[in-house]
Protein backbone atom coordinates (compact mmCIF):
# COMPACT_ATOMS: atom_id res chain seq x y z
CA UNK A 1 0.00 0.00 0.00
CA UNK A 2 1.85 3.38 -1.53
CA UNK A 3 0.00 5.90 0.60
CA UNK A 4 -3.10 6.87 2.87
CA UNK A 5 -4.76 9.16 -0.34
CA UNK A 6 -3.44 7.57 -2.91
CA UNK A 7 -3.11 3.49 -3.27
CA UNK A 8 -3.61 2.52 0.68
CA UNK A 9 -6.61 5.58 0.59
CA UNK A 10 -7.94 2.69 -1.95
CA UNK A 11 -7.60 0.22 -0.63
CA UNK A 12 -8.64 0.80 2.88
CA UNK A 13 -12.07 1.43 0.82
CA UNK A 14 -12.31 -1.75 -0.45
CA UNK A 15 -11.40 -3.41 2.77
CA UNK A 16 -14.22 -1.04 4.79
CA UNK A 17 -16.71 -2.06 2.11
CA UNK A 18 -16.06 -5.40 1.64
CA UNK A 19 -15.10 -6.27 5.66
CA UNK A 20 -16.05 -3.43 7.59
CA UNK A 21 -14.56 -0.71 9.15
CA UNK A 22 -13.26 -2.52 11.73
CA UNK A 23 -11.22 -4.32 9.78
CA UNK A 24 -9.71 -1.39 7.61
CA UNK A 25 -8.96 0.02 10.90
CA UNK A 26 -7.16 -2.33 12.44
CA UNK A 27 -5.38 -2.74 8.78
CA UNK A 28 -4.64 1.02 8.95
CA UNK A 29 -2.82 0.44 12.36
CA UNK A 30 -0.59 -1.87 10.93
CA UNK A 31 0.27 -0.36 7.79
CA UNK A 32 3.18 1.49 6.86
CA UNK A 33 3.11 5.11 6.50
CA UNK A 34 4.82 6.87 3.52
CA UNK A 35 8.04 7.78 5.36
CA UNK A 36 9.03 11.88 4.74
CA UNK A 37 12.63 10.84 2.68
CA UNK A 38 14.21 13.91 4.51
CA UNK A 39 14.07 11.55 8.21
CA UNK A 40 15.03 8.69 9.56
CA UNK A 41 12.97 5.92 8.02
CA UNK A 42 13.53 3.68 11.07
CA UNK A 43 12.52 6.16 13.19
CA UNK A 44 9.22 7.05 11.59
CA UNK A 45 8.73 3.82 11.74
CA UNK A 46 9.10 3.03 15.19
CA UNK A 47 7.05 6.15 16.27
CA UNK A 48 4.05 5.05 13.75
CA UNK A 49 3.87 2.16 15.52
CA UNK A 50 4.00 3.21 19.05
CA UNK A 51 1.32 5.73 18.30
CA UNK A 52 -0.90 3.66 16.11
CA UNK A 53 -0.69 0.57 18.64
CA UNK A 54 -0.85 3.08 21.76
CA UNK A 55 -4.71 3.48 20.84
CA UNK A 56 -5.92 0.23 19.28
CA UNK A 57 -5.84 -2.61 21.42
CA UNK A 58 -6.51 -4.81 18.98
CA UNK A 59 -3.82 -3.93 16.27
CA UNK A 60 -1.42 -4.60 19.26
CA UNK A 61 -2.43 -8.13 18.98
CA UNK A 62 -1.56 -8.16 15.18
CA UNK A 63 1.47 -6.17 15.42
CA UNK A 64 2.81 -8.24 17.87
CA UNK A 65 2.12 -11.85 15.81
CA UNK A 66 3.62 -10.15 12.73
CA UNK A 67 7.05 -8.43 14.96
CA UNK A 68 7.42 -11.95 16.79
CA UNK A 69 7.23 -14.02 13.55
CA UNK A 70 9.30 -11.87 11.84
CA UNK A 71 12.08 -11.26 14.84
CA UNK A 72 12.27 -14.92 16.00
CA UNK A 73 12.88 -15.31 12.12
CA UNK A 74 15.41 -13.38 11.43
CA UNK A 75 17.93 -16.28 11.34
CA UNK A 76 16.59 -17.06 7.79
CA UNK A 77 17.57 -13.77 7.35
CA UNK A 78 20.83 -13.39 4.91
CA UNK A 79 22.93 -10.77 3.17
CA UNK A 80 22.80 -6.93 4.56
CA UNK A 81 19.02 -7.34 5.31
CA UNK A 82 20.50 -9.08 8.46
CA UNK A 83 21.90 -6.04 9.77
CA UNK A 84 18.66 -3.59 8.40
CA UNK A 85 16.37 -5.63 10.11
CA UNK A 86 18.11 -5.98 13.56
CA UNK A 87 18.59 -2.06 13.42
CA UNK A 88 14.78 -1.68 12.31
CA UNK A 89 13.18 -3.93 14.99
CA UNK A 90 15.46 -4.01 18.09
CA UNK A 91 14.63 -0.90 19.11
CA UNK A 92 10.74 -2.60 19.81
CA UNK A 93 11.17 -5.27 21.50
CA UNK A 94 10.57 -3.11 25.05
CA UNK A 95 7.85 -1.08 23.34
CA UNK A 96 5.77 -4.14 22.44
CA UNK A 97 7.06 -5.78 25.94
CA UNK A 98 5.09 -2.29 27.26
CA UNK A 99 1.88 -2.26 24.58
CA UNK A 100 1.37 -6.33 25.45
CA UNK A 101 1.22 -5.64 29.22
CA UNK A 102 -1.26 -3.08 29.18
CA UNK A 103 -4.38 -4.07 30.87
CA UNK A 104 -6.56 -3.08 28.05
CA UNK A 105 -4.41 -5.77 25.61
CA UNK A 106 -7.27 -8.53 24.92
CA UNK A 107 -4.77 -11.71 25.37
CA UNK A 108 -4.77 -14.05 28.13
CA UNK A 109 -2.04 -14.64 30.41
CA UNK A 110 -0.36 -17.75 29.28
CA UNK A 111 -0.53 -15.43 25.57
CA UNK A 112 1.24 -12.75 27.22
CA UNK A 113 3.61 -15.06 28.58
CA UNK A 114 4.18 -17.02 25.59
CA UNK A 115 4.59 -13.51 23.61
CA UNK A 116 7.06 -12.38 26.25
CA UNK A 117 9.10 -15.11 25.81
CA UNK A 118 9.03 -15.17 21.77
CA UNK A 119 9.84 -11.34 22.40
CA UNK A 120 12.92 -12.08 24.55
CA UNK A 121 14.13 -14.87 21.97
CA UNK A 122 14.04 -12.77 18.52
CA UNK A 123 16.06 -9.77 20.94
CA UNK A 124 18.56 -12.81 21.10
CA UNK A 125 18.94 -12.79 17.92
CA UNK A 126 19.13 -9.77 17.05
CA UNK A 127 21.77 -9.08 19.92
CA UNK A 128 23.65 -11.53 18.04
CA UNK A 129 23.44 -10.12 14.98
CA UNK A 130 24.11 -6.33 16.36
CA UNK A 131 26.56 -7.48 19.13
CA UNK A 132 28.10 -10.58 17.82
CA UNK A 133 26.15 -12.09 20.81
Amino acid sequence: MASRGGTTGQALAVLAARFGARTAGLVAAVTNPEYDPSYDRHEQYREHVRASLDRGPWARVIKVSDFTDNGVGVIHTTGPKVQRSATKYRPMVPVLRELVARPDTPLSRPVQQHIFRQLDLAEERFAAMLDGR
